[in-house]
């Protein structure tokens, strides 16, 4: 039964065009092909990732947050509350009146308390700034480095310059070490995501990033697998071209240069229209789904990879369709907040809330992917 699915999984049509084979990609002649087995490497690296990560965070980000004056706010803890932490856990964060006025006689408190208990119990599972801007950090030194290296690794390559060369000799096309370590970084690193989302900041696309994630590993390995590794290494740098400024607009912001992150936001959507939605359907996609039919008939994997990047496309039109409009509003003098973020309540109205640092560097900021706040807040 394992053994029929493996063949079947594996089975030449699925993933090469007619009339070739596996045997067709086997090393000889000194020239090294893709192969399925190079991947495993991916698992351990992310989990290396993660290591790294953590080391980064720790004695580079949380240095360089404390020189900038980035601090965590001191938050009022909800105090203990069985009846009240119950209903959090088990039924919602955020109760209806009907349900305040319930749990009001059940605890004994009065409904102004009960909402405040559930204020503070909120805030306290927000994610602090110092946590954002840490987060922020490592993700824009990763797509800076892997942006350069990128550029690095196809800029000299025909295909940069005439995408038709890039199905020049398909599939029989050989790789070489620089590709490979693209490659098996990329694709570490979006494991390494993967494997954190539990901890690390949410926000209110999660569902989509989450779809995101799991779309590029797929995009990723598949494009090894059926040697679309030409293809594979512009479609990366393409992505990686505009996320490092998303994440330094993101620092700035949370360093409260709302100047520095305001420019840099600007610049970012600029980047991100250009490459998300010109440059990667007209030219990309028009690579990927027109040319190899100029070569051979269509196959399953043909379809595959070319859906896959549809649903990247989407995302993308999502996050452009965020990004404007929050463009429109900087542009046109309003008071801008993070699409995707979720504001953190504040009860300084009652005196209850205490922040370390103070002034604007210690506001609350959300969570998003676009960045801007005339205050200003992203991914």
């Amino acid at each position: 039964m394992l053994q029929t699915l493996y063949d079947y999984f594996w089975w030449e049509r699925l993933w090469l065009p007619v009339n070739l084979t596996w045997a067709d990609l086997e090393d000889r002649d000194g020239r090294t092909y893709a192969k399925a087995s190079d991947l495993y490497i991916t698992l351990p690296m992310a989990l290396l990732f993660l290591i790294v990560r953590y080391l980064f965070e720790l004695y580079i980000a949380t240095p360089l947050a404390a020189l900038l004056n980035v601090k965590a706010k001191t938050r009022l803890r909800a105090p203990p509350n069985p009846t009240l932490e119950h209903f959090y856990l088990t039924s919602g964060k955020q109760p209806k009146q009907v349900e305040v006025e319930l749990l009001s006689r059940k605890s004994g408190l009065s409904g102004r308390q009960v909402e405040r208990w559930f204020r503070r119990r909120r805030n306290q599972d927000r994610p602090s700034l110092l946590k954002k801007f840490r987060e922020a950090s490592w993700r824009f030194t990763f797509y800076l480095v892997a942006f350069i290296a990128g550029m690095a690794v196809i800029v000299d390559k025909p295909w940069f310059y005439d995408l038709k060369k890039v199905w020049e000799g398909y599939p029989i096309q050989s790789i070489i070490p620089s590709q490979y370590w693209y490659y098996m970084i990329e694709l570490s690193f979006y494991w390494s995501l993967l494997f954190s989302v539990a901890s690390d900041v949410k926000r209110k696309d999660f569902k989509e990033q989450i779809i995101h994630h799991v779309a590029t590993i797929i995009l990723i390995s598949f494009s090894w697998f059926a040697n679309y590794i030409r293809a594979g290494t512009l479609i990366m740098a393409v992505h990686d071209s505009s996320d490092y400024l998303l994440e330094s607009a993101k620092m700035f912001n949370y360093a409260g240069w709302k100047n520095t992150c305001n420019s840099i936001f600007i610049v970012f959507a600029v980047v991100f229209i250009i490459t998300r939605l010109v440059i990667l359907p007209f030219w990309i996609l028009h690579c990927t789904t027109v040319y190899p039919l100029e070569l051979y008939p269509a196959f399953f994997g043909y379809y595959f990879f070319n859906s896959m990047m549809g649903v990247l496309q989407l995302l993308h039109i999502f996050w452009a369709y965020l990004i404007l409009r929050m463009a429109y509003k900087f542009l046109t003098g309003k008071v801008v907040e993070d699409e995707r973020s979720d504001r953190e309540e504040t009860e300084s109205s009652e005196g209850e809330e205490a922040t370390a640092g103070g002034g604007a560097k210690s506001r609350p900021l959300a969570n998003g992917h676009p960045i801007l706040n005339n205050h200003h807040k992203n991914d």
